[in-house]
């Protein structure tokens, strides 16, 4: 009997441990589901959603920032060009590029100067990220960050898989680290951006004339390839399609380093927004899609919400956000969306005759895009010292305080039945915006927040009068019975009527501001 009892005991005691070990090992299945709810395949990359603090910030500011800013001139480009003689694939005619020429009778030849030497005279010297931080909030931005990597190569963080770095050389400090620490501390989201793939080819590594062949500074200038092999504009991908057209590919070694650097940053600095210049798809698809696995579920375990962006078709849609490059939508979009655009027409880095966009540009430019579901990230030029050109920052603080005032037209709101109306046409297309004209004071943009519906003037009536036709009598898109209108900005109500041509406003004697015009629309209850 006691031997029965003990063996049931015993038996008892086995079901037990059993159970307790399933639940553990059920526990540990749910676990680790959990941290990888998503998979490197695209349609498990299409379950993860934009997050609302993109929707509703509209607007962002970033720089393109290197050892690139050292030579001012021309444009970003330079650590490219200048290594295009007469005899580079590139060479149009025959002809040396303008940067070669620059270069050569500046700083002497190639072999002996080459872009490597621009390091030690970024010195950042006078980099204050605070006040950066601060300018970007006071602009009314909402996310921001620097160019964590362009095109040449140049790690702009301290980082173990690379010695060609800011904290190793020339500033010799963790540029993205100290702008992370200081933007996320005022409420900004930080993001980083992302141009390392145009480094396939970028340098002329087969050119024996320059330093760019020499083994000894392949971890800067990236790995040997053949004449001609970098090619602008970008291969031809389409992934939905189902579309490759690839010159050329990277290698197994260049992809490992791409994925590599990006999940240094992900780990390092938990960026918000990680933004991808095109050319993506030189890079390997496995390599994109693991990118987007580990950056979504290291977000989803650390309870963030992140988001991508891509240019063209170098990810699969509905996987990150879609981003343009100056350029815009003409239509309201579905999806929301993303454009970048430089606050100089020429350039994105700085340089030393610089064309300024005015604020009236850019202010218009940001109504237009969020009326159409849209979000601008503005690039802005410091100089390779570390300072802001006060021209820039005038601009910045002026969008600000437009901001200020008309702000809720703006932050957290959503399209309306229709994006606007106007006579200024939007000519669409990569790189297209220089082709826009200057709106009018007939171009007007709708924003609704909750049922508050806000109409934007982007000029001022010279009759001080302002009809919007969209609202005329017996409207189908907006129906509600108008109360009171306010134009932000201006303490009183204004007169107004409703006619069979449309809402007319009746506008204060005297202009209200500088730049575009909010007025909000009150109805019945």
């Amino acid at each position: 009997m006691l031997e029965r009892t003990h063996n049931k005991n015993n038996s008892i005691k086995k079901h037990t441990l059993q159970g307790y070990l399933w639940a553990i090992v059920a526990l540990v299945s749910i676990q680790v589901s959990s941290a990888q709810e998503y998979q490197a395949d695209w349609e498990s990359l299409k379950q993860h959603t934009t997050p609302e603090w993109f929707l509703d910030a509209k607007f962002g500011i970033y720089c393109h920032w290197g050892p690139y800013s050292v030579p001012e001139f021309k444009n970003e480009w330079y650590s490219h060009w200048m290594y295009v003689n007469k005899d580079n694939p590139e060479a149009k005619n025959g002809k040396a590029s303008q940067f070669y020429e620059h270069h050569v009778n500046t700083y002497g030849p190639l072999d002996e100067f080459g872009y490597k030497d621009f390091i030690p005279m970024f010195t950042a010297e006078k980099f204050d990220a605070a006040e950066w931080a601060d300018l970007f909030e006071k602009s009314g931005a909402k996310f921001a960050g620097p160019v964590s990597e362009h095109a040449d190569g140049f790690a702009m963080w301290d980082s173990d898989l690379t010695k060609w770095n800011a904290k190793n050389m020339g500033p010799k400090r963790d540029i993205m680290g100290e702008l992370s620490k200081e933007i996320k501390k005022r409420d900004m989201k930080f993001i980083a951006t992302f141009h390392r793939h145009w480094l396939l080819g970028w340098f002329p590594t087969w050119d024996e004339s320059t330093d760019a062949s020499n083994p000894k500074y392949a971890g800067l200038y990236g790995p040997k390839m053949k004449k001609g092999d970098f090619q602008y504009p970008p291969s031809t991908h389409d992934i939905d399609a189902g579309i490759e057209k690839y010159y050329p590919l990277a290698g197994e070694e260049f992809n490992k380093e791409w994925l590599a650097r990006l999940k240094e940053i992900i780990d390092k600095y938990d960026p918000d927004l990680v933004w991808f210049d095109n050319k993506m798809d030189v890079i390997g698809e496995d390599y994109r899609k693991e990118f987007l696995q580990y950056y979504y579920n290291q977000a989803k375990n650390k309870k963030q919400e992140v988001v991508t962006t891509y240019k063209f078709y170098d990810l699969a849609k509905g996987t990150a956000v879609l981003d343009l490059e100056r350029s815009r939508m003409k239509d309201k979009m579905e999806f929301p969306w993303l454009t970048d655009d430089s606050i100089d027409w020429n350039s994105w880095s700085h340089i030393k005759n610089p064309k300024y966009k005015s604020v009236n540009r850019l202010v218009d430019f940001l109504v237009d895009v969020v009326s159409k579901n849209g979000a601008v990230l503005l690039n802005i030029t410091p100089k390779a010292n570390g300072e802001i050109p006060e021209p820039v920052k005038e601009r910045l603080l002026e969008m600000g305080q437009w901001l200020k005032v008309n702000g809720e037209a703006i932050y957290g709101t959503r399209t309306f039945e229709v994006y606007g109306e106007g006579e200024t046409k939007v000519i669409e297309g990569h790189l297209s915006e220089q082709k826009n004209a200057d709106n009018t004071s007939k171009d007007i943009r709708f924003t609704t927040k909750n049922d508050q519906l806000y109409a934007i003037a982007l000029d001022w009536p010279s009759n001080n009068e302002l009809l919007i036709k969209t609202l005329k009598q017996g409207n189908t898109v907006y129906p509600k019975s108008i109360k009171k209108i306010e134009l932000l900005g201006y303490e009183k109500s204004l007169e107004f009527d409703v006619t069979t041509k449309g809402l007319r406003i009746q506008l204060p004697k005297k202009q209200v501001g500088a730049h575009a015009f909010t007025f909000k629309i009150i109805t019945e209850q």
